[in-house]
């Protein structure tokens, strides 16, 4: 009996020790599970990023005549190319003769009017061989009316009261966006989700994508983000991830680098309208800080929205366009051109039509060229956290100066937002900073008045 009862309570010990093995066994797995990955997005430190409209770039309209563009593009110093959707576009319902871009037919079939699929693949291989990345326009929140998934997976769709798959509702009004040649994607259905991750997937594992832009990132679910994310970072952690949204939660858990500074756009066009003063730029940083954990804005004086729908960067900001470019290219985020801003683009394009970009004089490739090389070698203008904190470093309703500076680099930018002459003082003192855009050494001493033409700027470099 005494043994009965030694062997019961080593077996009742054994089995105690068993499960606490597997218990912390189990807890390990767990916390692995949970361990967060994420895309290194250090290459794009010092980067910048140029959107691409295929279809109004060349008479052509293709691949093989954008590709001959890369050489320019390179020299003038531009590293991350946004290709808007390449993808087949839709029959049904489209607007116009051609459509828009933004209502897919096929997330992975190209547009035959672009070119063949090897076309595109030549692209990539050109870019990357000039050391450019390209990232796809991706539209995950509605497919055109002719998609497969239209016939095939109707759950995929958002429905009616009467079961009929529907356009892009706005939740605030329970009304049509208006977008009638697209049918909105319901996101409470898993399967959608996952097959939208593969479609991802195939163009970055096939197709050497170097990441994507993702339209109305704002709408789709925020957990929908980490879920691709985590999918993508499997095939290729290099990833470079930008929202067309300004939700800081998409930022903040590291689902993108990027995201649109949209408030800051339309804070700059209303300075150039003379609605606001400068002092709102500060007002905006201090907002902002407070908000965002991680990543920075894509900060810009045009993209393919505002120019088609808003107006060019002239008609919106007048002859203060080249003011507020530089104000972009030096801010606290990554600067966009958009296509044929470099010539400069003065005309709105159509946007469901061939409308083709004017492209003769590139008349501000210069300008553009010194500012992306002012971004690329001088620290203290490189993106996010591994730039220098900004300094406002004068008093002015008018002039916006401010220095940046990070590891010995200095960037000193004075620009006057407004339509009539003004001086200013800067807090400030420098000697031999270069000139950007005469490229010849200047001093400065603090309290010295500076006279600034309309629209004027000045950008010192330390290097």
């Amino acid at each position: 009996m005494k043994y009965f009862k030694f062997f019961l309570s080593s077996l009742i010990l054994l089995v105690i020790l068993i499960q606490c093995r597997q218990s912390t066994t189990d807890v390990v797995t767990d916390i692995q599970k949970e361990v967060p990955v994420y895309f290194n997005t250090e290459w794009a430190k010092n980067a910048n990023i140029y959107e691409v409209n295929i279809r109004q770039y060349t008479p052509e309209g293709t691949f093989k005549a954008f590709e001959a563009h890369l050489p320019r593009l390179k020299n003038m110093g531009v590293k991350i190319l946004w290709l808007m959707p390449i993808q087949a576009i839709s029959k049904e319902k489209r607007k116009g003769s051609l459509g828009s871009y933004y209502s897919v037919s096929d997330y992975n079939k190209t547009n035959p009017e672009f070119g063949p699929m090897q076309d595109f693949d030549d692209l990539i291989a050109a870019a990357h061989a000039l050391e450019m990345r390209i990232i796809l326009d991706w539209v995950p929140n509605h497919t055109g009316w002719d998609h497969p998934w239209i016939t095939e997976h109707p759950d995929y769709y958002t429905k009616d009261a009467n079961g009929n798959i529907t356009d892009p509702i706005n939740p605030e009004t329970g009304e049509s966006w208006g977008w009638t040649d697209v049918a909105d994607l319901n996101y409470n259905n898993m399967e959608m989700r996952k097959a939208q991750i593969d479609a991802l997937k195939f163009w970055v594992a096939d197709h050497q994508v170097d990441g994507f832009r993702c339209d109305v990132a704002h709408g789709v679910p925020v957990e929908f983000w980490t879920q691709v994310r985590e999918a993508l970072v499997s095939v290729d952690d290099d990833l470079f991830m930008l929202a067309e949204a300004e939700i800081p939660a998409l930022r903040n858990n590291r689902d993108f680098e990027m995201d649109y500074g949209w408030e800051f756009h339309h804070l700059m066009n209303e300075i150039a309208k003379g609605e606001k003063t400068v002092s709102a730029i500060d007002d905006w940083l201090v907002r902002n800080q407070a908000k965002y954990e991680y990543g920075y804005h894509m900060h810009f004086t045009s993209n393919h929205d505002e120019n088609s729908w808003a107006g060019t960067e002239e008609e919106r900001m007048g002859d203060g366009h080249l003011a507020f470019a530089i104000l972009a290219s030096t801010f606290d985020g990554m600067p966009l051109i958009y296509s044929g801003q470099e010539e400069p683009l003065t005309t709105r394009l159509a946007f469901f039509e061939k409308d083709l970009i004017p492209f003769k004089e590139f008349k501000y490739a210069d300008f553009y060229t010194k500012l992306l090389d002012l971004k690329r070698n001088n620290q203290a203008l490189w993106n996010g956290e591994y730039g220098g904190e900004l300094q406002r470093i004068n008093s002015s309703s008018k002039v916006y100066a401010f220095s940046r500076e990070k590891n010995g680099d200095k960037v000193i930018v004075v620009l006057n937002l407004s339509g009539r002459p003004q001086s200013t003082k800067l807090d400030d003192s420098f000697s031999g900073m270069r000139n950007v855009f005469t490229d010849e050494p200047e001093d400065y001493s603090t309290g010295t008045s500076i006279q600034m033409d309309p629209w004027g700027y000045q950008v010192y470099s330390s290097k």
